[in-house]
């Protein structure tokens, strides 16, 4: 087994998604060796306003402050292999596209693309501006992944979850 993976949670509206991302791990343990979670401060409020609890506390993961560079995801030698930013607020990818590793997230993203690891960036805002669309742009050339919050229906889900 080997799959590191770092999960961040940026302060978009969705918190449902990152809750949904951080259960669907817990199902996958065999998966992966180890999961680290990294929440913007504006990620919890937002938590804690949609989904009226602050249940992100309970998962078994590590936790890293936004601030906080010594985080073994902030470095290519701790060989994480997967960074997926659940949900990526625009101003996440803005920052992510052109290189400014201000806090945890957007430096953990800069070392999984120079690293030509995966980065999934599910972005959530819409509708979506040029500027927007060029940063999406930027981040695919550099390799990442652009994954939007637009679930499929074909299988006629009852919830969002």
């Amino acid at each position: 087994m080997y799959n590191k993976i770092a999960v961040a949670i940026s302060g978009a509206s969705g918190s449902v998604y990152a809750k949904v991302l951080l259960d669907k791990l817990m199902l996958l343990k065999d998966q992966y060796e180890e999961v680290s979670v990294v929440m913007s401060n504006n990620a919890k409020e937002i938590w804690q306003t949609e989904l009226g609890n602050e249940a992100y506390k309970n998962y078994p993961f590590r936790y890293f402050d936004k601030f906080d560079f010594s985080a073994p995801f902030a470095s290519g030698s701790a060989r994480y292999n997967i960074l997926v930013v659940a949900p990526c607020s625009m101003g996440t990818l803005g920052r992510i596209a052109h290189g400014v590793s201000d806090d945890l997230i957007t430096r953990a993203a800069d070392v999984i693309l120079k690293e030509r690891r995966k980065l999934i960036l599910m972005v959530r805002d819409t509708p979506y501006s040029l500027i927007h669309i060029k940063n999406m742009e930027l981040v695919t050339l550099a390799g990442g992944i652009i994954c939007p919050a637009t679930p499929s229906f074909y299988s006629k889900p009852t919830t969002i979850e």
